[in-house]
């Protein structure tokens, strides 16, 4: 399956070849101590700090069952981050997505890693059969709106949401 210039390699639909050799998957139990340096990067931790979640709820995310955690790697090396949650509701007589962390190394920004991140997940949701996609812009993210808008996304009240 093709889809602008991303190409499907592996059995499980998710892995792909995207420009600059950035391959997008979802994570594995090894990626732990990686994705938890992305973390500190992203709540201004210091490296040296303990992981700020635990191997129980890393591992549920990698169950799918919940959430899902999307790795962007080059090289076997792990650029970025992306953990969505998937969330019943009512009003939507069904599921829809949460963005809770998306996360780029900054040696990695500006090979639009972000956005593949984006793109995979708001597919993940797609495919699950998930109503709506959401994330909420603290003030410390709003200056990301206008990113987010090039994705589809439209602000409402302090979230940024998208009908799928």
């Amino acid at each position: 399956m093709l889809r602008r210039g991303y190409e499907s390699v592996g059995p499980c639909q998710l892995e792909k070849s995207v420009k600059m050799n950035v391959s997008l998957r979802l994570a594995r139990s090894q990626d732990r101590p990686r994705c938890s340096e992305l973390l500190n990067i992203l709540s201004g931790v210091p490296a040296s700090r303990e992981a700020i979640f635990r191997d129980e709820t890393f591992e549920l995310l990698l169950t799918n069952d919940r959430g899902s955690l999307v790795i962007a790697e080059e090289a076997g090396k792990i650029l970025g981050l992306a953990s969505i949650s998937y969330n019943l509701a009512l009003r939507y007589d069904g599921e829809y997505c949460q963005l809770e962390e998306l996360v780029v190394d900054p040696v990695a920004r500006g090979k639009n890693v972000g956005g593949l991140l984006i793109e995979e997940t708001v597919k993940l949701a797609r495919g699950r059969g998930c109503k709506e996609f959401g994330l909420y812009l603290l003030e410390s993210t709003k200056h990301n709106q206008s990113f987010y808008e090039k994705y589809g996304f439209v602000l409402v009240g302090d979230e940024m949401r998208q009908r799928l």
